[in-house]
């Protein structure tokens, strides 16, 4: 064998051992990260089920994300379907699913505000960043909403991670919901629905998951790679298509920009459309009193 020939062949051989351990150790790291103990002692919270209560657990239930992962009837659903082997259906949430039956008060507080299951370890796909800002009587009334529904069969959540993206989280380039959150962040207080921009603020903690914590858009980490980028919320990107809270309100009801285009269909209108007139226009003001970026997206 000629020298160079034999030289090519080492150097792919390296090549191909460094990758196959590159590899392994990065699915032993996400295995090990997906298996660690986090340790939180939540405050406590008053939980009550009374009709306005009620009421407003299946509000909010229906009108931040809830539904769209876990079905109006709290079944779950196939969120993520992708063919590059991305496949996520989402836990049965009723009392039919007999590891939920025995959901404690504390065990739904660490879930939704937290992203952790009753056992320690992180809930990988639960998106409680976006909860983690609920306020108490809030939380109490999505919580009294779920254990009313009617108990269904159905197990804990499936999930199928494609062999690059536990790399990735086993890396640090993906994290899940407890690495995100400040645990030591009190959560938000009670708040009036008014529309105001302050409690807009409050409102858009539920779109923190897709549009970051800025609310500055980009790609959505974890996402099928066909998935677009979120939308920079800021005033001077998207916004600009909308100068009135009706304008705005029109397309979270609709999918549909003022021109009649389709904004992407990753948007959870299902649930969006459901907020009321009030959290719509309280999330617009809010946005528009981000600070102003350039045109971008």
């Amino acid at each position: 064998m000629k020298p160079l020939a034999r030289i090519t062949l080492w150097s792919v051989a390296i090549v191909a051992v460094a990758l196959g351990a590159t590899a392994i150790t990065g699915l032993v790291l996400a295995e090990r990260k997906a298996q660690r103990k986090v340790d939180i002692q939540p405050g406590p919270v008053a939980f009550h089920n009374d009709a306005q209560t009620l009421e407003r657990g299946r509000y909010l239930y229906e009108s931040r994300g809830c539904m769209e992962c876990h079905g109006a009837d709290g079944r779950g659903r196939v969120v993520i379907n992708d063919p590059g082997g991305l496949y996520v259906r989402a836990t049965n949430i009723t009392s039919g699913n007999p590891d939920i039956a025995r959901y404690t008060d504390r065990d739904w507080v660490l879930a939704i505000r937290h992203g952790v299951a009753p056992s320690g370890r992180p809930l990988l796909i639960m998106p409680s960043e976006d909860y983690h800002q609920l306020s108490d009587p809030d939380l109490a009334a999505i919580v009294a909403h779920v254990r009313s529904l009617q108990p269904l069969p159905g197990g804990p959540a499936e999930i199928q991670l494609p062999t690059v993206v536990r790399m990735m989280y086993g890396f640090g380039f993906m994290q899940d919901a407890a690495a995100k959150i400040d645990h030591t962040r009190p959560p938000a207080p009670p708040m009036r629905p008014e529309p105001t921009a302050a409690y807009g603020a409050y409102v858009a903690n539920a779109c923190i998951g897709c549009h970051g914590a800025t609310l500055g858009g980009g790609k959505i980490p974890g996402a099928p790679p066909d998935w677009p980028a979120a939308a920079d919320l800021r005033p001077g990107a998207v916004m600009l298509r909308y100068s009135t809270p009706e304008r705005f309100i029109a397309m979270m009801r609709t999918g549909m920009r003022p021109d009649g285009t389709p904004v992407s269909q990753v948007m959870p209108f299902e649930s969006l459309s459901r907020m009321s007139d009030t959290d719509l226009t309280a999330l617009y003001l809010h946005l528009k009193t981000l600070p102003v970026v350039q045109a971008s997206r």
